[in-house]
């Protein structure tokens, strides 16, 4: 299946040093060679790259690699594809607009018979059941709220509508609308909360460390959120499967 990759923080942070590493799962260090992508919010605005390329040998994913974006949040995928063709428009991660802001989605998993009636404004361009399960979710916050609501209710309705298509399947996704990053775990995804003091890290795929101690300020906390993890000599905590976990300024809000 596909890997995720997603960062929140207080502060404005480049994901250079995690996606190095994250990357070569693209068909270097594993299999998940068709295709990849990468969405930076950055205030109401999103930067956005796919390529049906693997990430790995894709000259705009070592573009990324060397390009210090700083965000938010962010979201990444790297594709193995279980439904839908190797093609552009069914790369992730996929980005649709609610309430005058961009959404930010992608998907881990496979769901069998997931065909939702999608009568509103949000259709799939490609032919994938993550795009389908993306716009079936846009659809259902339209017509659960007249505007966009607080981070808190959001994540309510967020915990009502993930278990209606988990059922049909694997269903580890990333969402965000710039203000938040949302999680919810079917198998697995894994965080770690940088914070002060700050260590050495060192990437499991990729022969390279960092001393976040020189890049970050005291104050400064990033939560990175991932399919496996990324480095060798941190602790990684995995989030509870079957919940969906809110992400707000580099902490994770764990459901009760």
């Amino acid at each position: 299946m596909c890997q995720l990759l997603g960062m929140n923080c207080n502060t404005p942070t480049d994901v250079t040093f995690s996606f190095t590493g994250f990357a070569q799962r693209g068909g270097r260090t594993d299999h998940h060679s068709d295709g990849w992508g990468i969405a930076f919010f950055e205030g109401r605005g999103v930067r956005h790259w796919v390529d049906h390329q693997s990430a790995s040998t894709s000259p705009v994913a070592q573009l990324i690699q060397h390009y210090p974006i700083k965000s938010q949040n962010v979201i990444a995928h790297i594709r193995k594809a279980t439904q839908g063709v190797v093609a552009l428009e069914n790369c992730h991660p996929f980005v649709r607009e609610l309430w005058g802001r961009y959404w930010v989605f992608a998907h881990n998993g496979d769901l069998k018979d997931f065909w939702p009636r999608l009568h509103g404004n949000f259709h799939p361009v490609g032919n994938t059941d993550s795009e389908r399960a993306f716009c079936w979710l846009m659809q259902e916050l339209a017509k659960s709220h007249a505007d966009v609501p607080s981070i808190a209710e959001l994540t309510l309705t967020l915990r009502e509508l993930a278990p209606r298509i988990a059922r049909h399947g694997t269903f580890n996704f990333l969402l965000s609308n710039g203000q938040a990053l949302w999680a919810h775990a079917t198998t697995q995804l894994h965080y770690v909360v940088r914070q002060h003091p700050f260590a050495t890290a060192t990437l499991s795929d990729e022969d390279l460390s960092i001393n976040f101690a020189d890049h970050a300020r005291p104050g400064d906390r990033i939560a990175v959120v991932v399919t496996a993890p990324l480095t060798t000599d941190e602790v990684w905590t995995q989030l509870p499967q079957g919940q969906v976990t809110v992400f707000v300024d580099g902490e994770p809000i764990i459901a009760p």
